[in-house]
Order: structure tokens, then C-alpha cells, then sequence
């Protein structure tokens, strides 16, 4: 019998374009990750923005679930150049998210965000991103060769430095991890309230919490999600995730 009276992660949509109907929807490895790993009940969150009463959705969900996504963070939310036309976008998603990590840190929610979802909260509380970072040189590429499998696509390729006595190094009893990386864009500016967790061989942040927080608020830049429970420190990322959404169920 399935336990009962377990903690409610929300989870962020996209919002995707499939034939002539929009849909808000979420890659099942997110939900399954939720469900096996942090032992919370997964619900989706549409990104309707203006249409959400964010106070209210927060007082229904017990954390946060910010997942990655095909499309990239809007440059004009941190005042660089328009994407170039053929850059594939989420205003829709933009919109609802910056609203709802900023509720969230203010309420205590616990909240998690995944490559997009990391970057979205750099981008929520003023910092900027690079568009391609495979344009700087001295950046290793950090997407994903789309010609391999699926395996091959989100084994692990390079290591990250862990901040030591951080949280994060806390969470995987590590100094330094190797993970997957299948991103696009990437931290230019960290925003002033955001702690440095992690940083790749070639100086890239890849994860970060958020200073004085009242509950657990990381984001990473790779994707622990995929295939949790055959990766000991993924598993232990989400476990930490869904202890601090136990806690905040507690306390309702």
C-alpha cells in the first residue's frame, strides 16, 4: 500500500505548441525523479503567469520543481540583445517562473531548480546569462552532441568543484563530482543573493543556493533527474529536496 500524507512538489510546465493546441507539460524523468527519489507527489504547474495567484498555488504545494526545458530564458529579461529569430522561447514560462521563485523564497517553499529552472533563478533575482556560451572560447562545450543516444547524450563528461563546507557539499558528502551537461546557455552575471555551489574546470557556476533563504533553494546546471536512483549523488541532491518539502508539510 502506498504511504500516505506524503509532501507536494510542484512542478513548472512548459508551454509547447503540439499541432494546432498549446499544452503545459513536463518530461516524465522530472516526475519520476520526484516521485522515487525526494518521495513526494508530483502536481504540474501551468505557466498561465498573470493568471496565477502565486500566494495561493503556494499554500497547495510543499516545494518546488523548476526542470529544464528545450526553450532558452528570454535575453530581454536580463537587458541583453534580442535572440536571434530562429531561438527557441518560453514567455509563458519566463513569466510564471520569476514570479513564483520569488514567492517561494519569500514563503519558505522549498525549491529546486534544473538547467533551465537554474538558470531562471539567476535571471529572477537580477543576474544575466550567456546566450551560447559555445561562442566564448574560453568555455568547453557544455551541450549535448544530439547524434548520440539518449545514454550517451546525459552520461557524465566533465567534473565540478564543490564549494567546500558549502550546502550542496554537504547534501553528496563530496569535495568534487562528475555530471552531464546538455546546455546551451550559462551564468555571465550571478546574481548578488545567490552562493556559488559548484564551478566546472573552465570557471562556469553550475550550481548555487540562495543566501538566507528560509528553506532549501539550490539550482544545477545539470540534470539530476535522469535516471536518479542509478546515481547515488543525485539521489541524495532529491532525497535533500524532499526532506526539506517534508518539513515544510509539517509545519503547515
Amino acid at each position: 500500500m502506498s504511504e500516505i500524507n506524503l509532501p507536494v512538489v510542484g512542478i513548472l510546465c512548459d508551454l509547447e505548441q503540439v499541432g494546432p493546441h498549446p499544452f503545459h507539460m513536463s518530461g516524465n524523468k522530472y516526475i519520476q525523479a520526484v516521485i522515487q527519489a525526494a518521495n513526494c507527489v508530483p502536481i504540474l504547474i501551468p505557466a498561465i503567469a498573470g493568471q496565477t495567484n502565486f500566494q495561493q498555488l503556494l499554500t497547495l504545494v510543499d516545494g518546488v520543481l523548476l526542470p529544464g526545458g528545450y526553450s532558452m530564458v528570454d535575453p530581454l529579461n536580463y537587458q541583453a540583445a534580442a535572440a536571434p529569430h530562429e531561438t527557441k522561447l518560453d514567455i509563458a514560462r519566463d513569466q510564471t517562473s520569476f514570479g513564483l521563485i520569488k514567492q517561494a523564497i519569500e514563503c519558505g517553499v522549498p525549491i529546486l531548480g534544473i538547467c533551465r529552472g537554474f538558470q531562471e533563478m539567476n535571471v529572477a533575482f537580477g543576474g544575466s546569462l550567456h546566450q551560447k556560451l559555445h561562442e566564448h572560447e574560453i568555455y568547453q562545450e557544455h551541450r549535448e552532441n544530439k547524434a548520440l543516444s539518449l545514454a550517451d547524450q546525459y552520461a557524465d563528461c566533465h567534473k565540478v568543484t564543490l564549494t567546500p563546507s558549502g550546502q550542496l557539499s554537504k547534501i553528496m558528502d563530496a569535495q568534487a563530482i562528475n555530471v552531464n551537461s546538455l546546455h546551451t546557455q550559462g551564468v555571465d552575471k550571478l546574481a548578488g543573493n545567490l552562493s556559488v555551489e559548484a564551478v566546472s574546470e573552465d570557471g562556469l557556476c553550475e550550481a548555487f543556493s540562495v543566501l538566507n533563504a528560509k528553506a532549501f533553494a539550490m539550482a544545477v546546471q545539470w540534470h539530476p533527474e535522469w535516471q536518479v536512483m542509478d546515481n547515488n549523488k543525485s539521489a541524495k541532491l532529491f532525497a535533500a529536496f524532499g526532506r526539506a518539502c517534508k518539513v515544510k508539510q509539517s509545519a503547515k
